[in-house]
Parts: structure tokens; sequence; C-alpha cells
């Protein structure tokens, strides 16, 4: 599979990753604008299995070099293909799977699976996963990650949290230990409900972050 090791690296620097669904990746751009002017630089984008999705990704992968540009919600073998296809360096999925991580070792593409439990995370591990989405975060809670680490032994792979946290989540979790925060729909709810207030909470996160 797509070594690990890059974008735990990227991560490190700004532990931090936006997840948009837009439809169609075309209709990201004026939130991409926006994030990339508050200095964001990971933000994943749902895939849905439907004709030019690949083809919309791609053209935003060229429009923003300086984003690191994912595939959100790979479910499925297609996918795999079509987050390949438009140029991704990485995929995120819900799921812990192994047929769709052989498929992204053969297309070069790291898949990042989701995990919940400790078998999970365990079968991970021997699968080399060297980075996980825990998921749903809010449903675990915050303490989750940390009490998983004596039991199952060091080292734990690089875990995300992801799934019903808002900006106001990232640090307490980041304390609690994991390595990264994912914001999807708390944020969208946010910028929804007022842009300019849902932005100042991000610029706010980063500030903290000092990134």
């Amino acid at each position: 599979m797509g070594s690990a090791s890059w974008l735990i690296h990227s991560l490190r620097a700004q532990p931090l990753l936006i997840v948009l669904r837009p439809g169609e990746p075309l209709r990201a751009l004026p939130t991409l604008e926006r994030l990339q002017e508050l200095g964001l630089i990971h933000v994943e984008i749902a895939w849905q299995p439907k004709p030019g999705w690949a083809d919309q990704m791609r053209e935003l992968i060229d429009r923003f070099p300086a984003l690191e540009l994912g595939a959100a919600s790979v479910c499925q073998l297609q996918g795999v293909a079509d987050a390949a296809a438009a140029g991704c360096r990485y995929a995120v999925s819900p799921l812990l799977n192994s047929e769709l991580q052989q498929r992204a070792a053969e297309r070069e593409l790291l898949l990042v699976p989701g995990v919940m439990s400790p078998s999970e995370v365990h079968q991970a591990r021997r699968l080399g996963c060297g980075i996980v989405k825990l998921f749903p975060a809010v449903s675990v809670g915050i303490d989750h990650w940390r009490r998983l680490r004596e039991p199952l032994g060091a080292p734990l792979p690089y875990c995300i949290a992801a799934g019903g946290l808002n900006p106001g989540d990232v640090l307490p979790w980041l304390e609690a230990g994991v390595d990264a925060v994912a914001l999807g729909s708390g944020l969208t709810a946010a910028l929804q409900a007022a842009a300019d207030a849902g932005l100042e909470a991000l610029q706010d996160v980063l500030t903290q972050l000092g990134r």
C-alpha cells in the first residue's frame, strides 16, 4: 500500500483535515479558496459514484497545488480507482476492508481505513496500516484511543479522529492523545449557519495550533 510516512509528516505540521461533501468536486471551489486563504493544508472531498468525479477531482488538484487533496468516504473499489485516476495521493474510508487496501496498494494510493474497536485497530496494524481514522469519534468518546494503548501495546497507528467533531473539539482531542482531527459535518454546519463565524472558528483553531 502507499506509504503513510509523507502524510504523517504533513499532519504533524498541521494536525487538521477538513472534509467537504459538495456532491460534485468543482462545487467545492469557493470553499477551497477560502480554506487555502486561511492556511489549511489537508482537505478531503467526498467520493461519489458518479461519472466525471475523477475528472473534476483532478481539476481541483491542478488548481490547488498547495493543498493536499484526498478522497473521502471511499467504500467501493470504484472509489479507489477514481481516487487514483484523479491523482489523489491519499484516500480515506469509514471501513477497514482488506480488499480495498489491496487494490489501493496496487495503485500506489495511500488508503486510510476507518476503525473503532480494538479488533479493528489490531487488524489494521496487521495489514500494515500506518495511519487510521477513528470513526465515528463522537460515538466512542475522547478517551477511547488513549485507553487502547496499554491493552493493544505500542506502537498504535497514527490516529485521525473523525466523525461528529466541531472546531472546539480539536485541541481537547489532540490533548487526549489522538494525532490529528478531521472536521466534516460539524464545520459545515457552522459555515452554513454563519460563514464568517465558521471561518473565524477555524482560524482560531489554526492560531491555537501555532500553524
